[in-house]
């Protein structure tokens, strides 16, 4: 199946229904598909399980679609700077299932290689590997479920833990250029987790910047080839934000 181009944000993202899996690429506010996040938020859509480092802030990015309680589950990183992520996992609105970085980038591009499982020895010795993690609160603050214990096997003298790859029914990407053929390239940090939650998704949804014909993009300077992209819209540029602002006062001015 070849991609698709889409006028609008909305277009793209009209048939993702309630209780979808969808991947979600950018690290921080960095390449964050800003306008594809919008867009789920105007559709209503809830119930929605997603894989992101993280979950944005209180008002941009995956943090408007906690807001508005369009999100159940996450598989994240890190909470971040979003207070609205810590109160809804602590009170036991939201379950959540954190996982060491590199674990989550290996399980996302893991999942889009059709690589079922793999081992790694992040997390061995810890609740990671032995379970126990809490995954979701009751209203008491007692863990309402926890994670399960994890296999473990020994590869020479080391013990490593089994972490399973993921596959999702959508994946959401932002990236700086693209062209019609799905073939796409990132700018500088959203390279990171960009890539791999589109190659999660079943079906990927690229907002880009700068639209070209199929053809036009350097093969060497793609990031992403077009066989991982279904959809793509061109949003024009990010609205990009700054998660959190740290200055230092320079002496003998006033902050």
């Amino acid at each position: 199946m070849g991609t698709r181009v889409f006028t609008t944000a909305a277009e793209a993202v009209a048939d993702i229904d309630d209780g979808a899996t969808i991947a979600v690429g950018g690290f921080g506010l960095c390449g964050i598909p800003d306008a594809l996040i919008d867009a789920l938020r105007e559709s209503g859509v809830g119930n929605l399980e997603v894989f992101s480092n993280n979950c944005g802030v209180d008002d941009h990015g995956l943090g408007i679609l906690l807001g508005a309680k369009q999100i159940s589950r996450v598989t994240a990183s890190y909470v971040g700077e979003n207070k609205e992520f810590a109160r809804q996992y602590l009170s036991g609105e939201l379950e959540v299932e954190l996982t060491p970085q590199g674990t989550l980038a290996e399980r996302l591009r893991a999942g889009g290689a059709g690589i079922p499982a793999f081992f790694t020895p992040a997390g061995v010795g810890t609740p990671v590997a032995d379970g126990g993690l809490p995954w979701r609160y009751a209203a008491d603050g007692s863990v309402a479920v926890a994670s399960p214990p994890k296999e473990t096997r020994e590869f020479g003298d080391k013990r490593y833990v089994m972490e399973l790859g993921i596959s999702a029914d959508f994946a959401l990407v932002h990236a700086v250029r693209g062209d019609t053929a799905g073939n796409l390239v990132f700018d500088k940090t959203a390279l990171n987790f960009n890539p791999l939650a589109a190659m999660a998704g079943k079906v990927t949804i690229a907002q880009v910047e700068e639209l070209v014909p199929a053809g036009e993009l350097d093969p060497a300077q793609v990031h992403l080839p077009g066989v991982f992209v279904q959809r793509i819209v061109n949003t024009g540029p990010q609205n990009k934000r700054i998660e959190k602002r740290t200055v230092t006062a320079t002496q003998g001015v006033s902050a």
